[in-house]
This record gives C-alpha cells, structure tokens and sequence, in this order.
C-alpha cells in the first residue's frame, strides 16, 4: 500500500486551507504539484469529495494525492458539520448541504493563483459521487465530473445498499426521526443513531458490503479519529427525500466518468445514474473490485486513478 497512498514531498505539496460554505467555516486540504506554474501555465483542479461518514484525510487524500502526483491540483474537505468544519449539530448528513459544500469548493478554488477557474472538476466517492452528480447538474462552472462507487444516499436508505432492503425499514427510521424532532423542539439536543454495527461479529453477520464497511471505518484500516460513528436523528428525513440522480441528464454535455467495482453491491446505482445521464458519459468497471476497496486497495485504486488521469487529462487540460 505504502507505495500509492504516502505522498511524495518531492512532487507535491499539502496546505491546510478553510472556506465559507453557507456561512460555515469548512475546513480543507489543497495537494499541488510542486511544479506547478512553473512554466507559467494554470493548472487545472479537482475537488475530491470524501464518501458519507468520512473526513478529508481518509480516501480522498489517497485520490488527491495521486491527482497531484499527475499534475492537477487537487482540493479535499471535511463535510460542513462533521470532521474539523464547522456546524451544529454534530453528525448532521444534510444533502442540500454537502451539495453546496462541493459549490464552495469550486468557489474557493476560483480564488487560487495557481488554478485555471477554467478547467476545475469534481471526483465525487460513494456518497460524494452522488451530491458531485447534483453539484455538476446545475454548476456549469464544473467542467467535468467523475465518480468513484457512486453511492446515493437517498437511495441507500430508502432501498439498502443493495437495492432489496424491507420497505418497513425506512418507515421505522422516518418514526424515529419525527419523534425526536418533536423532543428537539421541546428543547432537547437533536439525538443521534450508530451508522456501523458494534462488533466484528455483527458486522459479519451483515454481509461482505456492511462488514467492509465496518472495517475501513473502525479499524486499522482506514479509521481515523475525527470520521463520523453516528448520525443525527433530524439527518434521516433530508436524506429520504433526497434523490442525487434526478438531474443527471443536466450534467451534458459536460462529460461524465463513473468507475466502480464489479462486485460492489452498489453497482446497481452507478447503472441507474449512467442510464439517466446523457452522452458524453462512461462507466469504467474494475473487475474483482468491491465497493469499499476501491477507497484504499492498491491493485483497484492504481486501475482507478490511471482512468480518472485520462478522464481528467482529456476534459480538463
């Protein structure tokens, strides 16, 4: 692993930066390359959002990191209301949000010497490649958009990760939800849920999807100490009615990119998204690869990031 995820200082650099995004102070990474503007040329960037529960230093440093190796600059965030960003409640997964956050970006990305505001495009991951699908349909200033396990999360907890979860599940989260906005509006703190299972055990018992899951996010693997264990209560009711894919067809003629495994139990929305999407548009699969190890598995990460440089390189430079 070490020889793609550790950065290079002798090709890139990190700066910690921060940016407004609805008032909100987000707190963000940029990876340049270190010769960029060298030759007095603007380099074209890519905002890289991280997947749902996640923080900017998990794997869309990896993703950005890589980019900047190629020659993008590449800028990575913490959600608002979760990691080092600003926001309260704690934990809050508020769609219209996260949609802006990624608008934020392309914002502040505009203001860095160093960028072409010409050419800045979007790698969304799992859930990122989902509100980057929204983001790119209705800012033109993204010129290309590229997804990696596209991940829905409307349709995630309506329909399960893989599309066959009991109807009655929903239901019973949206009673829940209601009941505790009832008790926030009586003053109470907004109460939260567990987004993983407590042990190894259970998260096994819960299939291949669930239990890699688990594993990226609680332990060695990929955990990381400011990464979101919960969700707020008043997060489920956003994300039920939310739907990332509905407006792909916006994204033309700008083009579109979706990589993903060909196990990845979420396979089936990167297929609905493309099918609502209008050309130019493409999905790239990475045979054996499952949803999560493409955020940190070297032998599907080096397959990913070798077609996002050609994607980027053809769209953006």
């Amino acid at each position: 692993m070490d020889s793609i995820i550790k950065n290079d200082q002798s090709t890139t650099s990190i700066k910690k930066i921060t940016f407004k995004s609805n008032g909100l102070d987000i707190a963000g990474l940029i990876y340049s390359p270190v010769h960029v503007n060298a030759n007095h040329k603007l380099a074209p960037a890519i905002v890289v959002g991280h997947p749902g529960s996640g923080v900017k230093e998990q794997t869309a440093s990896l993703y950005a990191t890589l980019l900047a190796e190629r020659g993008f600059v590449a800028l990575t965030f913490d959600a608002a209301y979760q990691g080092e960003s600003e926001g309260t409640p704690r934990g809050l997964e508020d769609p219209a949000q996260r949609i802006e956050d990624i608008k934020s970006a392309v914002s502040f990305l505009n203001t860095v010497k160093e960028v072409n505001a010409e050419k800045i495009g979007v790698l969304g991951i799992c859930a990122s490649g989902g509100y980057g699908l929204t983001a790119a349909a209705t800012d033109h200033r993204i010129k290309a958009i590229a997804t990696v396990s596209a991940s829905d999360m409307g349709r995630q907890f309506r329909s399960g990760g893989d599309g066959k979860q009991d109807p009655g599940i929903i239901q019973t989260m949206l009673d829940a939800a209601a009941a505790d906005r009832t008790e926030e509006g009586k003053g109470k703190e907004p109460g939260s849920f567990p987004i993983f299972p407590e042990s190894e055990t259970q998260a096994k018992a819960m299939g291949d999807h669930v239990f890699e899951g688990w594993e990226y996010y609680c332990t060695d693997r990929g955990q990381h100490s400011r990464s979101a264990k919960t969700f707020t209560w008043n997060s489920v009711d956003r994300i039920a009615a939310f739907d990332a894919f509905r407006f792909a067809y916006l994204i033309a003629p700008r083009p579109l990119l979706m990589v993903a495994g060909s196990e990845a139990e979420t396979l089936w929305m990167t297929k609905e998204a493309y099918e609502i999407a209008n050309e130019p548009k493409e999905v790239f699969l990475i045979n054996g690869a499952s949803h999560v190890a493409l955020y940190d598995k070297e032998e599907f990460v080096s397959t990913a990031i070798f077609k996002l440089e050609e994607f980027f390189k053809s769209t953006l430079e």
